[in-house]
């Protein structure tokens, strides 16, 4: 409980000075749900054999974009489908500022609550796989 009314105070200060554009947390009731897949586009196991050998592996987050409305508690759910392949997620505020990063372990799923308290793109990317595996959020007034 002590926890919780610093954490309001906390996000009670930030927001009088202008506030976090963004609150990131591992739980709480959401009103949106979104699932985004961590996946394979050309890998050594599914080839295509030329692509990877020119371009290396390749993978992306299935949907790359999307959008949330702001101020709605959004659960964002990514499943990592590969066996072998550790992703993270990195997603940076309208300054390019690092909001939250996190690691996204193989065969797993992970979730967080994000909460958008200001309208527009948000980039977000996997640091271990630039350029392709990046996309972005779209929050709506």
């Amino acid at each position: 409980m002590r926890r919780r009314l610093l954490l309001a105070a906390v996000l009670a200060a930030a927001c009088a000075r202008g506030g976090p554009e963004v609150t990131v947390s591992a739980s709480g009731k959401a009103g949106a749900r979104v699932i985004v897949m961590c996946e394979g586009v050309a890998t050594k196991e599914s080839g295509p054999a030329e692509t990877v050998k020119t371009f290396g592996e390749t993978y992306a987050f299935d949907p790359a974009t999307f959008a949330v409305k702001r101020d709605e508690p959004t659960e964002v759910v990514f499943w990592n489908l590969q066996g072998d392949d550790e992703h993270d997620f990195m997603l940076l505020d309208s300054q390019n500022h690092v909001v939250t990063q996190y690691k996204l372990p193989p065969l797993s799923k992970t979730s967080r609550l994000f909460t958008f308290h200001r309208a527009g793109l948000y980039r977000f990317y996997c640091t271990v796989h630039q350029p392709e595996m990046s996309g972005q959020i779209t929050v709506l007034p």
